[in-house]
């Protein structure tokens, strides 16, 4: 299974490049992953906050095929545990789908166009994190989900 992550904006800090970089390294030999790193849209006019979260959105909706499992990462969304967020990607190779869509919107928010689509709405946290170590902290939880799927030692 393909796992691809979405995410609006790019990653500036190089400590956050190189801890993304390490763990997209250890997952070479469990899954393919892409990160695909859209240019969020500045907003001007905080009217214009929900026009301009929906041009996002779209843009988010042409990089998800249709028959791929979406994984939406929203404040309001499901906490799972380590070991249940390994439980679920193995869940969803098993049912088939042949790529896992991660999207992580932008500081503003996701469109709720976007949200409707979403298989899962997951919460990292009820902590409030920089926007962009998203990426780094779901890299990490993915590895870490292959190593209790295939029972190896790291998960302690």
């Amino acid at each position: 299974m393909k796992i691809k992550i979405i995410a609006l904006g790019k990653i500036k800090e190089k400590f956050l490049k190189d801890g993304i970089d390490e763990f997209l390294k250890r997952l070479t030999p469990y899954t393919t992953i892409e990160i695909i790193e859209l240019s969020p849209i500045e907003i001007k006019d905080e009217n214009l906050t929900d026009k301009i979260l929906e041009q996002e959105g779209e843009k988010i909706l042409s990089y998800i095929k249709k028959n791929s499992f979406v994984i939406t990462l929203e404040i309001q969304g499901k906490q799972l545990s380590s070991e249940e967020f390994s439980k679920k990607i193995n869940e969803i190779i098993n049912l088939g789908y042949n790529e896992l869509v991660f999207v992580i919107g932008s500081s503003c928010g996701l469109s709720p166009i976007v949200s409707q689509k979403a298989n899962l709405k997951l919460s990292m946290s009820k902590m409030t994190f920089l926007h962009q170590f998203a990426r780094l902290l779901l890299v990490e939880q993915i590895y870490r989900a292959f190593k209790i799927m295939k029972g190896e030692s790291y998960h302690k």
